[in-house]
């Protein structure tokens, strides 16, 4: 999977003058497009378009202020239809526009090249199954929030209290099937995943029987499963399970991620501060 990314990686720098697709660059990394931004995000720290970005006119701001080539050329090279266009996007990046750094000399922001390599400590274990699951329904309440990657996550704290603990365990009586209990669910994500993009968020119930009509719900499709179980300090360890898996676990083992809702069963402490959790995540198995 590395061996993909970073050809995807050599791609984009040969191609950073002109529009670059997500699809394109899964079919050069040999994976879907779905996996190939997921992947990317989690081990870039930025999602693939801000990076495409940010290489492009790292380029651009090297011509900008290392010839006297006519600014709106320079923009139209590296795919602006138009100087205003350009002097935006420059802005956005560098801070100031392409005429001021021209006339001023002021340093401008790079972003480096990337390339990724697994490095593999050898300190810890991570405890994970891989579950065929029939067709399930998510039954509960969902509200959309923003992506919170450290710490409590207020919106969401929010929106589970307003639930009620009565029809919290009206809910977890339709539970049927594991994961069981109360669960919470992150879905419809963009690809990028980055800080503040909105999600679905649930809390409701895995189950296979009749729901009732005042709840959401969602049917889920047959698929295969990647269960992985973590405890420690409750958000963070569940919130950093999520990125060693992506970061870790995918590059190392023959599964990609897939379409799907991720789902989390969590078992508080007395104090909520500890947690044990299995995260669920749906994947598939990369083709021979």
């Amino acid at each position: 999977m590395l061996e993909g990314l970073n050809a995807a990686l050599e791609y984009i720098e040969r191609n950073l003058d002109r529009q670059i697709e997500g699809a394109e660059l899964a079919r050069v990394a040999v994976t879907s497009e779905y996996h190939f931004r997921r992947l990317f995000s989690a081990l870039a720290g930025m999602p693939l378009s801000e990076y495409i970005r940010r290489r492009r006119l790292t380029i651009a701001g090297a011509e900008v202020i290392g010839s006297s080539e006519p600014l709106l050329d320079i923009a139209i090279r590296h795919g602006y239809g138009s100087g205003e266009a350009f002097a935006r996007a420059f802005r956005a990046v560098h801070g100031v526009g392409p005429g001021e750094a021209r006339r001023s000399g002021t340093a401008l922001r790079s972003q480096p090249r990337m390339s990724f390599r697994l490095i593999v400590e050898g300190n810890s274990t991570m405890r994970y199954r891989i579950v065929e699951k029939q067709e399930f329904t998510l039954a509960g309440r969902k509200a959309r929030v923003s992506l919170v990657h450290e710490g409590m996550n207020p919106a969401i704290v929010a929106f589970v209290r307003s639930v009620g603990q009565e029809t919290l365990d009206r809910i977890e009586r339709l539970s049927d099937q594991e994961p069981r209990g109360i669960v919470n669910v992150s879905d419809n994500l963009p690809g990028s995943r980055e800080e503040g993009v909105e999600l679905d968020y649930w809390v409701g119930v895995v189950t296979g029987g009749e729901t009732s009509r005042d709840l959401d719900t969602l049917a889920v499709p047959a698929g295969t499963w990647a269960v992985f179980e973590i405890s420690g300090p409750f958000p963070q360890a569940l919130q950093h399970l999520w990125r060693d898996v992506y970061t870790q676990w995918f590059p190392a083992n023959p599964y990609r991620s897939r379409p799907g809702p991720e789902i989390s069963a969590t078992r508080l402490s007395d104090d909520g501060t500890q947690a044990e959790a299995e995260l669920w995540i749906p994947v598939e198995r990369v083709p021979a």
